[in-house]
């Protein structure tokens, strides 16, 4: 194994450190490293709180900012948090109008997101994201998993939160763009988890393993690997079988890369994927390219469409600033 950390059993706290160091006009590191919020709160508006396993930066910590999230909540590498994480994130960001949860649908994030909102007594409510469309159960899930699309979930639904809108006008949103939204990836090799030291899984040279989540888990099937072209067309073609024919018109499109897959790559698989998406009468009228959602160093892409109405346009247009995602004023 060959990483750039000093002892597997301070990766997350030097990580998350450097993190806040370095964005320091965005963010803060909370108490005992529980969470990072923003440096500046903005009172009176709901607070949007996610979390998760550490291994997919820049989700969630790098979408804390103006526009986005007030807080997030890392584990440990492909852990969940744990709810005195979150009781601590939801008390340090509410300023009176409730918190949300954005939950990606795995069971211990699910459950422990859960035993958080029981225990805080406060406005708590919670979404969840589901968006892959790979498979409906895996190791990690019962159901679907929420995977890349959380990121576009979390870009609307904070904008929604900063423009002033209560907590169960910001629920019943999210809960529609996670309907608009589908996702399906593809990886070329695995991860290798630091406490592991090992990879994940083993997958030869000359295959791929199509419908793979964030963790490395198995998707559809492992097959023999195939053009750019051709990947592409499988993704896209699982993604509109899926939303049905009645999708068509507006989309927001992700290529989102695995962490160990080059830019030069990911824009290629944009090109591939977008040709086919206007075949289909899916204009991708807002687009998005780069390592967003990741799974350590495995190389790999996810392909998300995320189908736009006016009212979602609008808020994916609003200004953003976060470590990792920033546009407008």
């Amino acid at each position: 194994m060959k990483k750039l950390i000093n002892a597997v059993d301070d990766v997350l706290r030097e990580s998350l450190s450097g993190f806040c160091a370095a964005h320091a006009d965005i963010v803060v590191l909370g108490e005992e490293g529980k969470f990072v919020r923003r440096a500046r709160l903005q009172k009176g508006k709901v607070a949007l709180v996610s979390g998760g396993g550490s291994g997919h930066e820049p989700l969630h910590a790098g979408f804390v900012g103006r526009g986005m999230l007030d807080a997030a909540c890392p584990g440990q590498v492909f852990t969940s948090p744990t709810p005195d994480q979150m009781l601590a994130a939801a008390a340090a960001v509410d300023t009176g109008s409730g918190v949300l949860f954005i939950v990606k649908n795995y069971e211990g994030d699910v459950m422990n997101f859960d035993m958080a909102m029981e225990m805080s007594g406060g406005k708590v409510e919670s979404i969840i994201t589901n968006d892959d469309v790979a498979v409906d159960n895996s190791t990690y899930t019962t159901g679907r998993r929420g995977v890349a699309g959380t990121l576009i979930v979390e870009k609307v639904v904070g904008a929604a939160a900063d423009q002033g809108h209560d907590l169960p006008t910001l629920k019943a949103l999210g809960e529609k763009v996670n309907a608009h939204t589908r996702t399906m990836g593809v990886a070329l090799t695995s991860c290798t988890v630091p406490a592991a030291g090992k990879p994940t899984f083993q997958i030869g040279e000359d295959e791929m393993e199509r419908g793979v989540g964030i963790h490395g888990e198995p998707g559809r099937r492992r097959v023999p690997l195939k053009s750019a072209d051709v990947i592409a067309k499988e993704l896209v073609e699982a993604i509109l079988g899926d939303l049905g024919s009645q999708w068509r018109g507006e989309a927001i499109v992700l290529v989102n890369g695995f962490g160990g897959t080059p830019l030069m790559e990911l824009y290629l698989m944009y090109h591939a994927a977008n040709k086919l998406l206007a075949a289909a009468g899916v204009r991708a009228s807002r687009s998005l390219v780069g390592n967003y959602v990741t799974s350590l160093e495995m190389a790999g892409c996810s392909i998300t469409v995320s189908m736009l109405d006016k009212e979602i346009e609008q808020l994916w247009d609003a200004p953003v600033h976060t470590a990792a995602l920033r546009w407008g004023a």
